[in-house]
C-alpha cells in the first residue's frame, strides 16, 4: 500500500529553508544578476535576490555535488553523487524555461566539477575519484565528444576544472599533484593535456580560478598558499602569501576587476588580498567554513557561503558582512507549529531552537545551547510538569518505558496521553491518576505516535515500515499499513478532520495518505536525507517536513477544503 510514487500526484514544494554549504563553488550568481543558484540535497534552488522566491529545478535522484553556470546565463549545469557502481546523472538545464535541456550520463559514482565554455559550444565534466576521467559535451547535439583520464597515473585525484574565458578549446584541470592545461583537438575528437612544471613545489589544489585575460591562473591549495601559474609557458609565476598562510586552506578564490583576489579559507576568514604579492587588504571572519565566493555584476558586490550553512553579503567599499540567509547545518530533530497559528513554526537541532516565519521562511528568533542535543525525553521518564508565568514545576515521573521515548501525544481535555518508545511499546497514561491505562507492543522501534481527532484510535509508525491502526479503549490492533518501501517512518503527523495524514522516514518522501483507505494521495519529492519530522499547518494550508541533512521544506497541502 506504500504505492508506486510515478503515478501518485506530486506536492507543490513552495519554500525551502537550507544551504549546502559543503559544496565547493555552489553558491553562484546568474550572470543577469537577480539570481542565487545553489544547491541542497537533490534540487537545485534559484532565488530572487529581489524579494527572495524560489523557484527549484527537479531532476536529481541523490545529492548534488556541483554546480555552475554558463557565461551568457543560458544554461546551468548540476552533477549529482550516486551509489557505487552506478552513473551519476549530469544534468544541463535550461534557465529561461526552467526546464532540463539534456540528461547526461557517463561518469561513475560522482560528477566532481563541471565549466562551461565561454560561447556556450562545450561544456567538460570532471568525475570524482572512482572515476578519474574528464568527458568534453557538445551542448548543441547533448552528446560526449571525447574523454580523457584526469590525471597521470604517478598523480593524484584530479579535484577541480575551469574553462579559460576566450578560447572554447582550452580548459585547465588540478587536484593533488596535478595541474595540466588541456586543448581540445575538435577533428580529431581528442583532449590533449600538458603539465603545468611548479617545481620542487608539490601541493593539493582546490579550487582554480583564471582573470578575464587569460594571461595567469591562480590555485587555492590546501597548505594555505595560492600558485599563480602562467598560462602560455605552464610555468610557476609566483606563490604566496609568503608568511602568513591561510589557515585551513584555500577552499574558494575569486579575481576582481581591480586585480585583488576574494579567498576564502577553511577556518572561515574572508579576506580581500593584493593580487602581486598576496597580502591582506581586509579580512573578516564568518561563521563555519568558506566554501563559496560568488560575484555579482562588476565586483561591486559579493556573496560568500559557509559550510555552517550561511550566506553573507558584502559590499566592496565597506567590506562589512551581512548575513542574509542561515539555517540547520546538523540535523534538524522536530518541528511544530504554535497552537491556532499557522504564521509561526519552531525547529530545533544539535545546538539551537529556531523560530521561524512560514510565509516568508526568514528567522525571527534563536536560542542556542551549545553541545546539546534537545531530545523529546530523558532517562526513560515520562514526566509532567506544570507550566506557571515565568517559571515550571514537575508534578509526577511515570516509569514504565525500557528504552528511549520518541514521540509524546496529549488528548484534547488533557486527561490521557500516549508515549511510544523504542522499546517497542506505546502507553496511554491517566493523566488524572498518572497510572497507565493501555499498552501497545509491537515487534518495532516506534519513532511517531497521533491521537485521531475523534481520540478512539491512535496510528504508529516505526522502523518495520509499518503504519498500525490500534484502538485506545483495550489497545487492539485494527490494521496495519505498509508504510515505506525502505527504511524507518520517523515523522506522523494527522489533519484535523482525521481524513488525511502525513508521514516521512528514511525513504525520503514526504506521504500524504487518506486515513479510512489507506491509500497514498500525494507524494513530495524533495529530500535527500532521512525526514525527521513532518507537521500540518493550524490552517491545513500547508505542511513543514525536516531532515537528517538540516533541509526544512514547507508543501502545499493537497487536501485544503478537508481541514
Amino acid at each position: 500500500m506504500a504505492g508506486d510514487a510515478q503515478d501518485i500526484p506530486r506536492l507543490e514544494l513552495e519554500a525551502v529553508i537550507g544551504f549546502n554549504g559543503h559544496v565547493f563553488s555552489g553558491l553562484r550568481v546568474h550572470p543577469g544578476r537577480e539570481h542565487f543558484i545553489y544547491p541542497l540535497g537533490c534540487t537545485v534552488i534559484l532565488k530572487s535576490l529581489k524579494d527572495g522566491k524560489q523557484e527549484f529545478l527537479h531532476g536529481h535522484t541523490n545529492n548534488v555535488s556541483c554546480v555552475t553556470v554558463s557565461k551568457s546565463g543560458r544554461y546551468i549545469a548540476s552533477g549529482q553523487v550516486t551509489f557505487m557502481g552506478f552513473k551519476a546523472d549530469l544534468i544541463i538545464w535550461d534557465y529561461e524555461k526552467r526546464a532540463i535541456h539534456a540528461r547526461l550520463q557517463l561518469h561513475k559514482a560522482k560528477v566532481e566539477g563541471l565549466a562551461f565554455s565561454p560561447n556556450d559550444k562545450y561544456l567538460v565534466s570532471l568525475g570524482g575519484q572512482d572515476d578519474g576521467s574528464i568527458v568534453v559535451w557538445n551542448l548543441e547535439s547533448k552528446e560526449a565528444i571525447c574523454g580523457s583520464p584526469a590525471s597521470a597515473h604517478s598523480a593524484g585525484h584530479c579535484l577541480t576544472i575551469e574553462y579559460t574565458n576566450h578560447s572554447d578549446n582550452i580548459f585547465i584541470s588540478a587536484g593533488n599533484g596535478t595541474m595540466r592545461v588541456w586543448e581540445l583537438d575538435l577533428p580529431n575528437r581528442k583532449i590533449r593535456p600538458t603539465e603545468c612544471q611548479t617545481g620542487q613545489l608539490k601541493r593539493i589544489v582546490k579550487c582554480i580560478e583564471i582573470p578575464d585575460d587569460d594571461l595567469f591562473f591562480y590555485c587555492g591549495t590546501t597548505s594555505g598558499d595560492i600558485l599563480k601559474v602562467n598560462l602560455k609557458t605552464r610555468l610557476l609565476n609566483s606563490c604566496g602569501p609568503r608568511k602568513q598562510k591561510f589557515s585551513k586552506g584555500v577552499n574558494t578564490l575569486k579575481v576582481l576587476k581591480s586585480g585583488d583576489i576574494l579567498v576564502g579559507s577553511g577556518d572561515g576568514m574572508f579576506t580581500l588580498c593584493s593580487g602581486p604579492n598576496f597580502k591582506t587588504i581586509k579580512k573578516v571572519q564568518l561563521e563555519g567554513g568558506v566554501t563559496s565566493i560568488a560575484v555579482r555584476g562588476e565586483g561591486h558586490q559579493f556573496f560568500a557561503g559557509t559550510e555552517a550553512a550561511q550566506i553573507y553579503r558584502f559590499g566592496y567599499t565597506d567590506f562589512k558582512e551581512e548575513l542574509i540567509a542561515t539555517s540547520h547545518n546538523s540535523a534538524v530533530n522536530d518541528v511544530a507549529f504554535p497552537f491556532g497559528s499557522s504564521e509561526l513554526f519552531a525547529t530545533c537541532s544539535q545546538d539551537d531552537i529556531r523560530v521561524w516565519h512560514a510565509e516568508t521562511s526568514k528567522e525571527l528568533l534563536r536560542i542556542s545551547v551549545p553541545n546539546m542535543t534537545l531530545p523529546v525525553s530523558g532517562l526513560l521518564q515520562v514526566r509532567v510538569w506544570e507550566i506557571l508565568q515565568g517559571c515550571h514545576r514537575l508534578i509526577e515521573t511515570m516509569k514504565e518505558h525500557k528504552a528511549t521515548v520518541t514521540s509524546i501525544k496529549i488528548k484534547s481535555n488533557d486527561k490521557e496521553c500516549v508515549t511510544a518508545s523504542s522499546d517497542g511499546a506505546c502507553i496511554i497514561w491517566d493523566l488524572v491518576r498518572f497510572v497507565r491505562n493501555q499498552m501497545v507492543l509491537a515487534n518495532t522501534l516506534f519513532r511517531s505516535v497521533c491521537y485521531h481527532p475523534e481520540e478512539y484510535q491512535i496510528i504508529t509508525s516505526g522502523t518495520d515500515r509499518k503504519i498500525g491502526y490500534w484502538e485506545v479503549y483495550d489497545g487492539s490492533a485494527i490494521r496495519e499499513l505498509e508504510g515505506s518501501l525502505s527504511g524507518a517512518i520517523n515523522g506522523m503527523h494527522i489533519s484535523q478532520s482525521g481524513q488525511h495524514f502525513v508521514t516521512g522516514g528514511d525513504e525520503k518522501l514526504v506521504k500524504v495518505w487518506d486515513y479510512s483507505e489507506g491509500e497514498v494521495t500525494h507524494v513530495g519529492v524533495g529530500h535527500s536525507g532521512s525526514i525527521t519530522s513532518v507537521t500540518i499547518s493550524s490552517d491545513n494550508g500547508s505542511m513543514v517536513s525536516t531532515s537528517a541533512d538540516g533541509a526544512v521544506l514547507r508543501w502545499r497541502y493537497p487536501h485544503p477544503s478537508s481541514p
